[in-house]
């Protein structure tokens, strides 16, 4: 299994400059309730029959962050059958700060999602799949991009990673290829890899996106449409460990059909007004 990070994570785990004040190396993380400063970033894990996964990658999240960032971490449990409610609740007492909503039956990854978001306190979210093969250090890298930037320009920014060496299964792989050439033909969502996990955008922004079931695979496309960036950073891939992935090939090409078509009637139908000041002209007065 290849776990070595990637060489942007090593260097944001060293320095990290968020334009929304993250906070670095902060004695507040231990602190009790009702003494800790609003969070700058939310970590947001929808998860859903993963049983196996829930402490490995809730250890790895806080050994990759604690100390570099002022974070909160929301775990959604979407309905699962399984003991992932029981791993959750003993995290829980491990990790008093960690925040577990739970669906009473499954609502899809997109609808877990929301739910997360909604929760938050921090005005940036990012979010993983609870599986595992998102590396919880890549994080940091997605932070990278937005060292330059200011807080109104980073605000219109999403940041995705983008596995370069996949850890799947052939079969994966090529429907893989398939949809991002599609999504990128079709919605010129200028991303080469959309089907990631790993994602980092504000939280307004997300809250502003017409919500729809399986949203969650359009997330750089609504972005754009939004009058926002995206900017892709490559980050690390892992097999899957524990556990059995949730989706079947065929039945995820099917479902993104219909979602795609409808994703590209949205688009159809938008509009970004440019918005200034009232003029005391009336239109055309320039032209005379």
């Amino acid at each position: 299994m290849d776990t070595r990070r990637s060489e942007s994570s090593e260097q944001a785990s060293h320095s990290l400059n968020f334009p929304a004040a993250m906070m670095i190396n902060s004695p507040l993380l231990s602190a009790p309730d009702s003494v800790l400063p609003v969070p700058d970033l939310a970590v947001i894990v929808p998860v859903c029959n993963e049983a196996d996964n829930i402490l490995p990658l809730i250890e790895e999240i806080y050994h990759a962050l604690k100390g570099r960032l002022v974070f909160e971490l929301i775990y959604v449990d979407d309905g699962s059958i399984d003991t992932t409610p029981v791993h959750l609740a003993n995290a829980r007492r491990c990790h008093p700060h960690l925040t577990v909503l739970r669906h009473r039956t499954s609502c899809g990854q997109s609808q877990a999602l929301l739910t997360g978001i909604r929760a938050a306190r921090a005005q940036w979210i990012a979010v993983l799949d609870g599986d595992g093969q998102n590396d919880p250090a890549d994080i940091l890298a997605l932070c990278l991009p937005l060292q330059a930037m200011d807080a109104n320009v980073a605000a219109r920014h999403m940041i995705v990673g983008w596995r370069v060496t996949r850890q799947d299964t052939w079969s994966k792989r090529v429907a893989s290829r398939l949809a991002n050439y599609l999504r990128a033909t079709l919605l010129k969502d200028g991303t080469p890899d959309t089907g990631c996990g790993l994602k980092l955008f504000p939280r307004s922004a997300f809250l502003d996106f017409p919500y729809f079931d399986h949203m969650h695979r359009y997330l750089p496309a609504l972005m754009i449409r939004a009058g926002g960036q995206v900017v892709s950073v490559k980050v690390n891939h892992r097999p899957r460990v524990r556990g059995r992935s949730h989706y079947g090939t065929l039945d995820r090409l099917w479902v993104g059909l219909f979602d795609m078509i409808g994703m590209m009637w949205l688009q159809r139908r938008n509009c970004q007004p440019e918005v200034g000041p009232l003029s005391e002209r009336a239109p055309g007065d320039e032209l005379r």
